[in-house]
């Protein structure tokens, strides 16, 4: 639970009753992608229907271990009797051609444009590329700071690429913010010592585990520099 009363060490969280908001200050914010900035819920479900017909893999079973995880990771879980490099790269091209559906999870634009760029990074399980190209299809910026699959030995909920992306900001791991949506993305940050945000856009609530707040999108958030840190506005009716 968020403490209003709770010292800065190294966060802070007060109430502002001018903009009746719970208001966190923090040296960056690090954000999951799909889900969290990218709405990509048609065109993954899409792509593991087509992936699991092709296979003879039982998709229920797919689905659910496949948000916000590698799909190398998803693969070994459901698929280890495959080959699974072969698997990947079917994969990965499918996604990488297909935009049908990707948008902006409402809010996050407002977010993360005004953010300096050293203030904040994408911690995502897809690879570069896909970041990259759904960042773009989506309308967003792509931050200077961007963990992929690619760049860790271990996915989530490993904390390794939330480790990664403070160590790259230059921050501690405790002074971030981490906005996630599924349970493993949850786990590592929470792994990682960092604030949690949990957004339901993908799963219902009591499927998160421990978060800091819970929001149904970004809407409503505010983002504001003060001194060198970013004070992170959250509605009140978020925080537990």
């Amino acid at each position: 639970m968020l403490d209003a009363q709770q010292k800065r060490d190294p966060l802070e969280c007060t109430y502002a009753d001018r903009y009746g908001m719970l208001e966190l200050s923090c040296a960056a914010l690090l954000f999951d992608m799909d889900g969290v900035l990218v709405d990509s819920q048609a065109v993954v479900k899409r792509t593991w229907r087509r992936w699991c017909e092709r296979t003879g893999v039982d998709e229920v079973t797919v689905l659910r271990a496949a948000h916000g995880r590698r799909t190398m990771d998803t693969l070994q879980t459901v698929a280890p009797h495959l080959d699974l490099s072969a698997e990947l790269r079917w994969l990965e091209e499918a996604e990488l051609d297909d935009d049908n559906g990707i948008v902006a999870i409402p809010g996050a634009s407002h977010v993360v444009v005004g953010l300096p760029l050293e203030r904040w990074a994408v911690v995502t399980s897809a690879g570069r590329e896909l970041a990259i190209r759904r960042l773009e299809w989506a309308g967003l910026p792509t931050p200077a700071c961007l963990v992929a699959a690619e760049h860790v030995n271990q996915g989530k909920p490993s904390p390794e690429g939330y480790l990664r992306a403070a160590v790259d900001l230059r921050v501690a791991a405790s002074s971030c913010v981490v906005f996630e949506d599924a349970p493993a993305g949850v786990d590592a940050a929470k792994a990682a010592g960092m604030r949690i945000i949990g957004l339901t856009t993908t799963h219902e609530p009591d499927q998160l585990g421990s978060t800091d707040a819970l929001l149904p999108d970004l809407l409503g958030v505010k983002v504001r520099e003060d001194n060198g840190e970013v004070v992170l506005g959250i509605p009140t009716s978020g925080a537990f």
